[in-house]
């Protein structure tokens, strides 16, 4: 029998594991996706069906892009944390370094330790230059970890092809910072 493998690397950072999604992360996916505080600038909040299909599209946008978005979970307990890593859907300007991360990790390090080890992948893995992070107008949780990550704000509108609200273009670093280099 023939058939298509997928591969989907894990990496490792000092508190963290970001790895291909699971079936036993799902709960924690649904919740988080159904929460409405936390997905407003997603579009959310969604049902556990809808939630479903967007986890699923994780797992495919490797299939058809060759990269994507990674679970991200504790090292130590495999609790899962939330979603991070490239994203190129149809309509997209160029490839994004996109991030969500759910309410017991947020106010901790986790997106920027996460993100950090996505892009640093993105750039020497698949060969990455540049990046952008789309980010609504309004979250300024995400425009301030943007700003720690070292992206700018180009003052670029973008209109999010499937729900027609602007998100701002921030462009990340050419190149990773020395200590981004040596982690």
């Amino acid at each position: 029998m023939t058939g298509t493998t997928l591969h989907i690397p894990t990496l490792e950072t000092q508190r963290l594991v970001l790895r291909a999604p699971r079936w036993q992360d799902f709960e924690a996916y649904a919740a988080f996706r159904g929460d409405a505080e936390r997905t407003a600038f997603l579009g959310g909040p969604f049902t556990r069906n809808t939630a479903f299909s967007q986890m699923a599209e994780i797992v495919g946008h490797w299939q058809l892009r060759g990269f994507g978005r990674f679970l991200v979970a504790d090292r130590h307990t495999d609790e899962p944390l939330g979603i991070v890593g490239p994203y190129y859907p149809e309509g997209w300007p160029e490839p994004e370094l996109a991030w969500s991360v759910f309410a017991n990790a947020e106010g901790r390090g986790v997106a920027f330790e996460a993100v950090s080890a996505a892009r640093r992948w993105a750039y020497e893995t698949l060969g990455w230059t540049t990046a952008i992070s789309l980010i609504a107008t309004s979250n300024l949780r995400s425009a301030r970890l943007a700003e720690r990550l070292g992206a700018k704000n180009t003052g670029q509108p973008f209109g999010d092809p499937d729900s027609g609200k602007p998100v701002e273009i921030w462009r990340h670093p050419v190149e990773l910072p020395a200590d981004e280099v040596a982690a």
